[in-house]
């Protein structure tokens, strides 16, 4: 599961990186959110072209969005035979360019957000499904879903799921979906190496949508979980001793009650 996620390498860096022809020019971004425009990049005639598409995929069949659950995620292991990823794997294949992700780990009173990256600092690479949504008036929407799979051990201990992530020298294998099959571009889908990644915790203040600051990469201390001690238990009342009946004096002689 990938949710939110980080673009704050320079325009000139990414372009390099990626090597497509466009000269976009963007701000940095510290908490890409679901429905938002995404950069990505495709093979459009033979070339990589940087284009944005909104982050929820919306597959070309679907009569209306509004009866379209929101799609942000691709489940790798199943994606070349689900109906809503089976044509975007055989013909539409993109990067999503990113410098980090954020991912919740469960346990305590509320989910600990934390912000994951590259030991070294470099972008990194999604990948990704996209599609062409035609409305009933002929508008179109350009869509996109991050591809994900299991999660390798460095994330393990805050989720069972990671997103894909190609490597540079791979970039050509997943965008060439004219010459490489789907069959074959899926091998590609598996835990990124062990030693990549580095996973720290961050404010809960990434579960809004509205901030968007590099405060929300700073690595915190989490707060001590909060154990609260049971209550006291009730003393039991004690019940008063019954009185002793004095025993009536019988004179010698014995009585059975």
């Amino acid at each position: 599961m990938c949710g939110r996620y980080t673009l704050t390498s320079s325009p000139e860096a990414l372009r390099a990186l990626f090597a497509y022809g466009e000269q976009p020019n963007f701000p940095p971004r510290y908490n890409i959110a679901p429905t938002q425009p995404i950069p990505v990049v495709r093979l459009v005639d033979g070339k990589r072209q940087f284009s944005l598409m909104r982050w929820g995929l919306l597959p070309s069949w679907v009569k209306d969005p509004k009866t379209f659950s929101l799609v942000i995620n691709a489940r790798g292991e199943t994606a070349i035979e689900k109906p809503a990823f089976r044509a975007a794997m055989k013909r539409r294949r993109c990067l999503i360019p990113v410098d980090g992700f954020y991912e919740w780990r469960a346990g305590g009173a509320r989910k600990q957000p934390y912000f994951i990256h590259a030991k070294t600092g470099a972008p990194l690479a999604f990948a990704g499904l996209w599609e062409t949504w035609t409305g009933p008036n002929g508008e179109e929407l350009d869509t996109a879903a991050i591809v994900t799979t299991t999660a390798n051990l460095t994330l393990t201990p805050i989720h069972d799921r990671m997103p894909v992530i190609v490597a540079p020298e791979a970039f050509d294998l997943w965008l060439n979906a004219g010459e490489v099959d789907a069959t074959s571009a899926s091998a590609l889908i598996a835990p990124a190496p062990d030693d990549l990644l580095v996973a720290w915790p961050v404010s809960t203040d990434v579960n809004r949508v509205a901030n968007d600051h590099p405060g929300l990469v700073r690595e915190i201390v989490p707060e001590a979980e909060t154990i609260e001690p049971p209550p006291p238990r009730r003393a039991r009342a004690v019940k008063p001793a019954k009185a002793i009946k004095p025993v009536k004096e019988d004179g010698g002689q014995g009585t059975l009650f």
